[in-house]
């Protein structure tokens, strides 16, 4: 049985647990790739107490291992932006196929990776980039190519997840959850990545250039993070009978193509609203087969090494296919991509939660109606609470049906105009996903 030598740039938790499983279940994994996947060397500062690499040659120089010609394929697992897109550019430069789990990578210089990686007749595979074990990258360029994808929708981030389930089941607080996160390994030391939405921001452009056929443009999407949330808006959510996820939105419409990562109130009664903790979970609308839904764990030692492992065993299967029969990168041929602009925020469409604080006096509410009214935003629900004790202000509550964001941004600006209207007005986007 032929052999197909891998290089592991990176022994960390994902490189580490690619080598162990690649290793555990060599038998199974040459039976479904038609030959042995063997790790040739390994690229790493550190060794992982968590692997044997006993007779494995491991350097410290990921060059030396990219230019090993005895390699055929580089695995880049050591994340970021720059050694990493180097190493990337010059493997595919000698000839070398290459599996990455770098979501940032692939999804702010992917155009250029795939491009050069077609010139040299080679595979970029990335199944591990997004969602960790769940294989909705292969789902979705593969399962689904019979579909025109309409929209999908994800809680692509564990960190956010974790933190808003913490809220909601237990009351607690942002910034006392995150503690918890960063103590448990969950968040970094700096969470930016996870809780202002960046993270899952490079997830979604990947889904929504395979889902529609375009080009990756991370640049364009729109991402407002977690932070500012309270526990008053996740019990008023629950009231109304929503949960607020950190919702990764990707939507096709007439105009252009919707890119938006942001809290959002999701119907309790929906599977995604019920994904929790540190799990992870794509729905996907296409118009043949109606929606579906992808779950699992997204991230961890095994979880990702479990995609990562996958790809290496497509690659070995394509290395006999010409370049031209194989799967295009981002499941639709390079020439025949569209040029479907990705819509700016206020030409996104969506429905709106909005909570007030107002002066508990006779017609405040009815102002608010017409404000709302002469902007064409109709409301679904509104709930009103007992004044505050401590500054007399009454909460309003108000849930609207669809409309275009640059109308709520000028209600929004009249109402907090209006002297009856304390501080700044919350607004938290609603998506139905049915």
């Amino acid at each position: 049985m032929k052999s197909v030598k891998v290089g592991i740039c990176g022994l960390g938790t994902v490189g580490g647990g690619t080598f162990n499983v690649l290793k555990r279940n060599a038998e199974e994994i040459a039976r479904r790739a038609g030959c042995t996947i063997e790790v040739a060397q390994i690229a790493a500062r550190d060794t992982n107490p968590k692997c044997d690499t006993t007779g494995t040659p491991i350097t410290a120089d990921v060059f030396e291992l990219v230019t090993n010609p005895e390699i055929d394929v580089v695995v880049e697992l050591i994340g970021g932006y720059t050694i990493a897109k180097e190493l990337v550019l010059k493997a595919i430069e000698h000839g070398k196929h290459v599996v990455t789990a770098n979501k940032a990578l692939i999804a702010v210089h992917g155009n250029e990776i795939f491009a050069r990686a077609r010139e040299k007749g080679v595979i970029v595979a990335y199944e591990a980039a997004v969602a960790g074990g769940i294989p909705v990258i292969k789902a979705i360029r593969e399962g689904l190519s019979a579909n025109r994808i309409n929209w999908l929708a994800g809680i692509i981030n564990g960190t956010g997840n974790f933190i808003l389930t913490e809220m909601r089941e237990k009351g607690r607080a942002f910034e006392d959850v995150l503690k918890e996160a960063q103590a448990l390994g969950y968040a970094e030391a700096d969470p930016t990545f996870d809780v202002e939405g960046i993270d899952a921001a490079h997830k979604l452009t990947i889904l929504a250039s395979i889902a529609f056929g375009i080009p990756l443009q991370f640049d364009k999407a729109y991402t407002e993070g977690i932070t500012k949330l309270t526990t008053a808006d996740v019990n008023y959510a629950e009231a109304l009978g929503y949960r607020i996820k950190h919702l990764g939105v990707a939507r096709r419409t007439d105009a252009g193509v919707e890119l938006r990562v942001h809290p959002t109130l999701i119907p309790a009664d929906r599977l995604i609203a019920n994904v929790n903790g540190v799990m992870n979970a794509v729905m996907v609308n296409g118009d043949a087969v109606g929606s579906t839904l992808y779950y699992g764990a997204g991230a961890g030692m095994e979880p990702t090494a479990s995609a990562v492992v996958a790809d290496l065993v497509d690659v070995a299967r394509a290395l006999s296919c010409a370049p031209q029969g194989r799967v295009p990168a981002l499941g639709f041929q390079a020439d025949a991509l569209s040029e479907l602009p990705i819509l700016p925020i206020g030409e996104c469409e969506s429905a709106y939660y909005l909570r007030i604080h107002a002066q508990d006096r006779p017609g405040v509410l009815a102002k608010v109606a017409t404000i709302l009214s002469e902007r064409g935003i109709n409301i679904e629900s509104i709930m009103q609470k007992e004044a505050e004790e401590q500054d007399g202000l009454v909460p309003m509550i108000l849930v609207t049906h669809r409309v275009v964001e640059r109308n709520i941004d000028d209600a929004i600006a009249a109402l907090e105009a209006l002297d009856d209207i304390s501080g700044n007005v919350v607004r938290i986007r609603v998506e139905q996903l049915n």
